[in-house]
């Protein structure tokens, strides 16, 4: 299983992107991860910013091992690693994101959201825990749930077009084909070559602009 970089670092996008693959497993969709920009990643916030007290050298190291591991495919591995990050500096948020993304992955969603949300406590400036927590409340059916994260994240990242076409598919899940349209719609004027956004859009009878 591939796991992206921690979720404030340049590498944003493909934190996204991970999200996406778990998300569109849920809808039986695919996407060309190549096609993801990061265009609309934010600068990196100061490092103080990622973590709190602790020792956030050594739960920086043991996340980065612990994302090597996942890419790796060692499931297992990585969690010890994420594990001993968070146990190292508890307010390490690219640790609890991390671990999050490997619980998401292997559809253990509870506890992905327990992480989620202590992630976007650190760091509520951030849209990915947002998205994160919302794509494993869609796993689960909590559809209300994943919609209010999903209005929050687009304040967070309006530019973020993942953000949309996820929240596309939350609000057409729940009958709301208005909003539904106007996220996919959203999506595609970011990013118009998102095939889910596309395809997400003729769902609800929306036209693309």
């Amino acid at each position: 299983m591939a796991l992206p970089a921690p979720f404030p670092s340049s590498g944003a996008a493909r934190a996204r992107a991970f999200a996406l693959v778990a998300l569109l497993t849920l809808c039986g969709c695919s996407i060309n991860l190549g096609s993801l920009s990061p265009e609309s990643d934010k600068e990196t916030p100061p490092k103080s910013a990622l973590s709190g007290t602790g020792a956030p050298d050594e739960a920086q190291a043991c996340t980065a091992r612990g994302q090597a591991l996942a890419r790796s495919g060692k499931t297992e591995e990585a969690l010890a690693e994420f594990d001993k990050a968070i146990a190292a500096d508890p307010h390490h948020a690219d640790g609890l994101y991390s671990r999050g993304l490997l619980y998401q992955g292997t559809r253990q969603h509870q506890l992905a959201i327990e992480d989620f949300t202590a992630a976007n406590g650190l760091t509520p400036q951030r849209a990915e825990p947002l998205l994160g927590r919302a794509v494993s409340y869609l796993a689960l059916d909590k559809l209300n749930e994943a919609a209010a994260d999903l209005d929050e994240a687009v304040q967070a990242d309006s530019r973020n077009a993942q953000i949309w076409t996820t929240r596309g598919l939350a609000y057409e899940r729940l009958g709301n084909n208005a909003k539904a349209a106007e996220s996919y719609g959203h999506a595609l004027g970011i990013r118009p070559r998102d095939e889910a956004a596309r395809s997400g859009l003729a769902r609800v009878g929306g036209k693309a602009g």
